[in-house]
């Protein structure tokens, strides 16, 4: 078997590894070896391939958050490592921006799952198949313990996609240009990594390469999920709301939104808060949410709900400062008006005006017609 190995031949990847971790390079090669085609996948003596691959989305689209659950009871290893470019070939074939993304974070969950309890040599094995510069530390200072050492080019990399206080460098501690981390933090990042991989590797376009056999079988995975994801109704702010008057720091994160990318909890809250405080109802803010890859209608109807005052405390929030968004990193385009105003609800207020007068003027050119 073509399995990693170390300095001195040893097996660092096993077969049962690269079943946790069907994205490494050494179980593209295990793939290779059997000989697997995408045809194949009509042969009777595939359907396990099959019926798994079509199980790791359906649970990708079905659980919150997305996961994909491993039970080494059920399938073979060879079925299992099979499976993951079968499933990433179905994914595509959907031909779906929701599923894409949602079915990649599901499979970087699980190698997160993990990666959290994995041994230290094979954490460093996965982290060199996307380039970290990382080497195992063993390290207490205080009460904090530290497994790793990674170059700060590659955590920031990776980390600069969180805009929780933790991920920023002031609040880690950096040596000779490494990062001191635990393994839940690596774990963490590598899951990022691991995302972005899978994403990538979907191709939306494959459909016309899949066999009419399998493009039959994708119907019918198109008919469930079409029952399992709930589409988010046409984005439309209320007529009351004004989107362009929105100070760029909303607009942008009001467009990620939308289209399905990855917001910090910072940011979530920030946009929330913005969007009821300028007339947004709470139903229409669940519904932008729902495209988020890790929605979870429960979750985000209760903190939404909460942010507008409609439960716990029953306090209303207000949208952070421009000082706390530039803190989180999210301050992102300031224009003129941003210079002249501490706060984004002043800055709608100020352009919103602007666009109503400019609306009543238009309306008096007409009667006057």
């Amino acid at each position: 078997m073509n399995s990693a190995e170390n300095m001195e031949g040893e097996r660092i990847l096993t077969l049962s590894d690269l079943v946790k971790y069907p994205f490494m390079p050494e179980a593209a090669d295990e793939v290779r070896r059997l000989d697997f085609r995408i045809e194949h996948l009509l042969n009777p003596d595939y359907e396990p391939v099959l019926e798994r691959a079509e199980k790791r989305i359906i649970e990708a689209l079905t659980t919150n958050p997305p996961e994909v659950s491993y039970n080494p009871h059920e399938y073979s290893e060879y079925v299992e490592i099979l499976s993951f470019p079968a499933a990433i070939v179905l994914a595509a074939a959907l031909a779906n921006d929701y599923v894409k993304r949602r079915y990649a974070l599901a499979e970087a969950r699980r190698a997160y799952g993990f990666l959290r309890t994995e041994k230290e040599d094979k954490i460093i094995n996965i982290a060199g198949r996307f380039g970290w510069r990382i080497r195992a530390l063993n390290m207490q200072i205080s009460f904090t313990k530290f497994d790793f050492a990674l170059n700060f080019i590659d955590y920031l990399k990776n980390a600069t996609l969180f805009h929780e206080k933790e991920w920023k460098m002031v609040n880690r501690l950096v040596h000779g240009g490494e990062v001191y981390l635990s393994k839940q933090d690596v774990a963490r990042l590598l899951q990022e990594e691991v995302r972005r991989y899978i994403e990538s590797k979907i191709n939306l376009s494959v459909s016309s390469k899949i066999p009419e056999g399998v493009l039959e079988r994708v119907e019918d995975l198109k008919r469930i999920c079409s029952e399992k994801i709930k589409e988010a109704p046409p984005e439309q702010i209320s007529s009351s709301v004004i989107d362009d008057a929105f100070p760029p720091c909303m607009r942008e994160l009001y467009s990620a939104i939308k289209a399905g990318r990855h917001v910090s909890h910072a940011g979530r809250f920030a946009l929330t808060s913005f969007l009821l405080n300028v007339g947004m109802e709470p139903e229409a803010i669940i519904d932008l949410f729902r495209k988020s890859p890790d929605f979870n209608e429960r979750i985000a109807r209760y903190q939404i709900e909460h942010i507008a005052g409609e439960k716990g405390s029953r306090t209303r929030y207000t949208p952070p400062k421009c000082d706390t968004l530039r803190t989180h990193g999210l301050c992102l385009g300031a224009d003129n008006l941003c210079g002249r105003v501490r706060h984004p609800l002043t800055y709608y207020l100020r352009r919103a005006k602007s666009f109503r007068v400019g609306e009543e003027e238009r309306i008096d050119e007409i009667k006057e017609g």
